[in-house]
């Protein structure tokens, strides 16, 4: 997946690379290192020629019409060939000047957007400016390190005036001194600009431009840039693994490089979500729309954060498992690494965009995640609206009742369990179930065992069983895990004895949420020790109360007792409570499975430990944070943001009929150690006071060290991080699967 999303998006982004592919080949590339940077590269025209310069300008200066999403699929595209020469200064000195009021749009646009003109912007300098009696702006100064500025024909620059805000000129480079620098990035360079007493022609003062809009506009297409560096590093450095052969395998099935290059994967996909709703929020301010300035400010900022990091981290990783090839000088891996470094000193250190997003969240600036939805979904919104209405009416079992019988409850099943409804009509249903205030059951591991009984249950098993779990009113408990079948639970010893009637189950369980209150259980035991260790596996259901259960709770290191460990000796179930067939039970539990780690994923699984708790708390306190504490708030709230942002994009991504890809996966692994990340900051603002017992009613203290104990299992039994890694491993890059052990 790539930044953008639509299927036009996609077409954009295939055509950019078709392009590139022809254009941009490696040896034009490492032309470019033995040239320098002192002039246009030689597909500068083609390029042009291709709409790409000017993908985010209005028509009336000569653009496509677009927007920065747009150009943002570009940049990330030739981001990913390491593209030389002005390109991405180009666009960002359009963008910064169309983001201004006045003339110079109409003057420079056009030829920027043409290529007739290339552009620069200084980040960071520190130019004075002084005006006469007539209000002529008069310029001097040094700005040392400019990203393509020995190319520029305009050189959009700060300048401090003496006001409160610093003023923007768009100046041509004949005006002033423009001496080229050696570049940490060999294929594009940059520059020391010296205005010596420049006068600002009438025109070129960029009125309305603040230093801060410049440097939130840097960060979305510098990020993008970022992020197709980080793509090149996860690609090329997944197809390596998958061929380079040490001890007998490929590196890629070592679990080390496994899972550094799923690390990879996952701070390509945050880099590219957290771009992607900077760039939504950055035109929802332009129009009016949303939250404004301050959530396309916020948005930025965390892009500041996580795209630049991530890019110098997948280009450091993908050195790493290049191995000695990767640190020679003929290799390209040196060269992303080389511009990650150079895209995130542009942007200034990663602390300072943090301290702008914990100062932003700590003061109630936030961003909701909304849906837009097309015009047509009008009249089904009525008719669930109405439906929904008349459901509120209702109270109690009556009314969780009826949201099971209308499909509300899992609308995504087929009738007349759910409603068969497609992405559309559920997120229409989740809107206005929370705008009536409706809250669904709570079905706890019944919404893990629903789906498979839908698929795999015998109608009898249906009629008795899904109405009470969809109402809430039948508690389930999940009886999977072993002492010796964990996270390889095909591993699994439990024996399941044929009898008349039915079967004879023997074994013990272990880690089964709420055994001690379900009615329940759904169990899978060995009937068969032939094949392979997923065959000869049933899925039964098993009466918690039938004769031969017992139920011993787990205290957890909470004091809490949620787990337990359960005992069958000789429990019999008959055989119209076998789901599916006899021998392939495990095709049922990978049903469960799946439905068990996307519940897990969608929240903080039930601790309370989420950034707005964590940001409650910091208002609490009564004292100024310290810049530490200031940069761990940072560093979870941009986790949380690329969470909810990933999860908006898994949405969008279905509405239109396709596959989430990769943005599922990550955002899985992720959810599932983020409300650790959550409680530990929230331990380390409370200082001393953490010392209390992990008890909620002794306050904040208290409260905090509770969810920071109880958070330690989210990554554990929801399909632990490690196996995860594997997952994303091998599913998302294609790398080789762990050996069969003994092999």
């Amino acid at each position: 997946m790539a930044i953008g999303l639509s299927e036009e998006h996609e077409a954009l982004r295939e055509s950019v690379t078709g392009w590139a592919e022809r254009n941009i080949r490696p040896e034009v590339v490492r032309a470019a290192v033995a040239a320098g940077d002192g002039e246009r590269p030689a597909f500068w025209s083609a390029l042009a020629d291709q709409g790409l310069l000017g993908l985010h300008l209005p028509e009336e200066y000569g653009g496509s019409g677009y927007g920065l999403l747009e150009a943002a699929v570009a940049v990330e595209a030739l981001g990913e060939k390491a593209a030389p020469g002005p390109y991405v200064p180009t666009v960002l000195a359009a963008a910064t000047i169309l983001a201004s009021d006045g003339k110079a749009r109409a003057e420079l646009l056009p030829g920027l957007a043409d290529g007739t003109l290339t552009g620069a912007v200084a980040l960071g300098a520190a130019l004075t400016g002084t005006r006469d009696d007539a209000g002529t702006l008069t310029v001097t100064g040094v700005a040392e390190t400019v990203l393509g500025g020995a190319l520029a024909d305009v050189l959009v620059l700060p300048v401090d005036t003496g006001r409160d805000e610093e003023e923007w000129v768009a100046l041509d480079a004949s005006a002033v001194t423009v001496t080229p620098v050696a570049s940490l990035d060999l294929t594009r360079g940059v520059a020391r600009v010296e205005p010596a007493g420049v006068t600002v022609p009438a025109g070129r003062v960029l009125d309305g431009l603040t230093g801060a809009a410049v440097r939130d506009l840097a960060a979305i297409v510098l990020g993008a840039e970022a992020a197709g560096v980080a793509a090149w590093c996860v690609r090329a450095a997944a197809e390596y693994a998958k061929v380079r052969v040490q001890f007998g395998r490929p590196i890629g099935q070592f679990q080390g490089v496994k899972h550094k290059a799923a690390r990879m994967l996952v701070a390509l996909e945050q880099a590219r979500a957290t771009v992607w709703d900077a760039t939504r929020a950055a035109a929802e301010a332009a129009a009016g729309e949303g939250n404004g300035a301050a959530a396309a400010a916020y948005t930025a900022a965390i892009a500041g954060v996580v795209a630049p990091d991530a890019a110098v981290q997948c280009a450091k990783d993908a050195i790493q498992i290049f191995g000695g090839i990767g640190y020679t000088f003929e290799h390209d891996a040196h060269l992303y690494y080389r511009r990650a470094l150079t895209l995130r000193a542009l942007l200034g250190p990663s602390s300072e965009w943090a301290e702008r997003v914990a100062g932003l969240a700590l003061s109630g600036v936030s961003r909701e995640m909304e849906i837009e939805l097309p015009e047509e979904s009008a009249a089904l919104r009525e008719e669930i609206r109405a439906e929904i209405a008349q459901i509120a009416a209702l109270e109690g079992k009556e009314q969780k009742r009826a949201l099971a019988g209308a499909g509300f409850v899992m609308p995504h099943l087929p009738r007349p369990w759910g409603r068969d409804a497609k992405p559309l009509e559920q997120v229409l249903i989740l809107q206005e179930l929370k705008a009536a205030r409706v809250k669904p059951p709570q079905m706890i591991i019944g919404a893990w065992v629903v789906p498979s009984i839908v698929a795999y249950g015998t109608p009898e098993q249906q009629e008795r069983f899904l109405p009470p779990t969809l109402s809430g009113e039948m508690i389930w408990c999940q009886l999977f895990s072993e002492p010796g079948a964990g996270s390889d639970l095909a591993s699994l010893q439990m024996k399941a004895e044929k009898v008349e009637g039915g079967w004879r189950l023997n074994g013990q369980k272990i880690w089964t949420s709420v055994a001690h209150v379900a009615e329940w259980g759904i169990c899978i035991a060995r009937n068969s020790s032939e094949g392979s260790k997923h065959e000869g596996i049933t899925y039964f259901i098993v009466d918690m109360k039938a004769p031969g259960v017992t139920v011993r709770p787990l205290t957890e290191m909470t004091g809490e007792n949620l787990f337990n460990e359960v005992f069958l000796d000789d429990v019999f179930v008959p055989d119209e409570l076998v789901v599916g067939e006899v021998g392939q039970g495990w095709k049922v539990a990978r049903n469960t499975l799946s439905n068990e780690r996307v519940s897990l994923s969608a929240g903080s699984g039930g601790t309370g430990a989420s950034v707005p708790d964590l940001l409650g708390l910091a208002g609490r306190l009564g004292r100024e944070l310290s810049s530490a504490e200031r940069q761990e708030v940072a560093r979870v709230v941009c986790e949380g943001h690329s969470i909810s942002a990933l999860g908006m994009r898994v949405t969008l991504k279905q509405l239109t009929g396709a596959e989430p890809g990769a943005d599922a996966s990550v955002r899985k692994l992720l959810s599932t150690s983020h409300a650790q990340h959550v409680s530990e900051c929230a331990v380390g603002l409370l200082g001393t006071a953490a010392v209390v017992a992990a008890d909620m009613k002794l306050g904040d203290a208290g409260y905090w060290n509770r969810a920071v104990l109880a958070t330690r299992a989210m990554t554990i039994y929801g399909g632990t991080t490690e196996v995860q890694l594997n997952i994303i491993g091998e599913r998302m890059l294609g790398l080789p699967r762990d050996p069969e052990p003994g092999r």
